[in-house]
């Protein structure tokens, strides 16, 4: 039987990009809530500490291991190098937290945190500035690698690779020096399948987020007007189980394939409306059914012994 961690992203209680959509929660209570819900990990968020000796104990205490955390990267518009000297203290944060990753995340010309942006006006390469792109990320994530943290790459709504046929291109001129992060909901918001994603990348895929979405709000969007916040704003995004995505098919076909390790529910919305331990509640019951069916094996504990 496959294994499988389940972990959540804090921006369900503190949302970076709309601090309007924060609920006013200390770090020590965002992992108590996610913990009392069943989830073992916790990617990085804002109120972590920088310092591992600092973080640890915060860990330990809340019986929570540190399942990732965002990078975010401008390797479309900047060299090597200073990404490089960018993510070096957070490579050693994460080897000293032994954390499975990094998510890399490309910021650069991206329109994600831009509400004056709508989604239509979203950045495109052509051909060639995208296999020069592909060939820039494979270089650093063997590079992250050869410093001791592998890199798992995340293409988010308004980025550069953003819908299925971007993925594709950037996958086809990339190497597998740069392994790949799923993200059902993303990938559905930008029009993707995300069976045959899984299906087509399996091999590359390390780390997987299982974000829903509401598709009558997706679907609602004027996307020559309103911008990726304003969905987020509007409720596009929720957890397993309150949302649109089958995700008895995405879990089984992942355990079809043999994958082990973390499913990280990412699921930013207004707290207000989606209380943050409630909706943790409801992602928890709707992943242990689906990976339940689909055979796999949840780990329960946390922190490590």
């Amino acid at each position: 039987m496959p294994k499988a961690k389940l972990g959540m992203s804090p921006i369900a209680w503190w949302n970076d990009d709309l601090p309007e959509l924060s609920d006013d929660v200390s770090l020590e209570e965002c992992l108590r809530q996610s913990r009392s819900a069943g989830f073992t990990g916790m990617e990085k968020g804002r109120r972590f500490p920088e310092d591992p000796a600092t973080m640890l104990p915060i860990l330990k205490a809340a019986d929570v291991t540190l399942c990732g955390g965002w990078f975010s990267g401008t390797l479309v518009n900047e060299e090597l190098a200073a990404n490089q000297d960018r993510i070096a203290p957070m490579i050693e944060l994460f080897k000293a937290v032994d954390a499975p990753c990094i998510v890399y995340g490309e910021v650069g010309r991206s329109i994600q945190g831009d509400r004056t942006k709508p989604l239509a006006t979203k950045p495109k390469l052509s051909d060639d500035e995208m296999k020069e792109y592909a060939r820039r990320v494979t270089s650093f994530g063997e590079w992250c690698a050869g410093q001791g943290m592998p890199l798992s790459d995340h293409p988010p709504m308004a980025a550069v690779v953003e819908t299925e046929p971007e993925l594709e291109a950037f996958m086809r001129h990339s190497g597998e020096g740069i392994p790949l992060l799923l993200d059902a909901g993303h990938l559905a918001f930008a029009g993707g399948d995300v069976l045959r994603a899984i299906d087509n990348h399996h091999a590359r895929i390390n780390h997987v987020h299982v974000k829903d979405i509401r598709r009558a709000v997706v679907d609602g969007l004027d996307r020559t007007r309103q911008s990726f916040l304003d969905a987020v704003a509007l409720g596009a995004f929720t957890v397993p189980g309150d949302g649109s995505l089958d995700f008895g098919a995405i879990v089984q076909r992942f355990a079809d394939y043999g994958y082990e390790g973390w499913f990280v529910v990412e699921a930013e919305q207004p707290p207000k409306e989606n209380p943050p331990l409630r909706m943790a509640q409801v992602g928890y019951k709707e992943l242990m059914r689906v990976m339940s069916a689909a055979g796999y094996t949840v780990e329960t504990q946390g922190f490590p012994a």
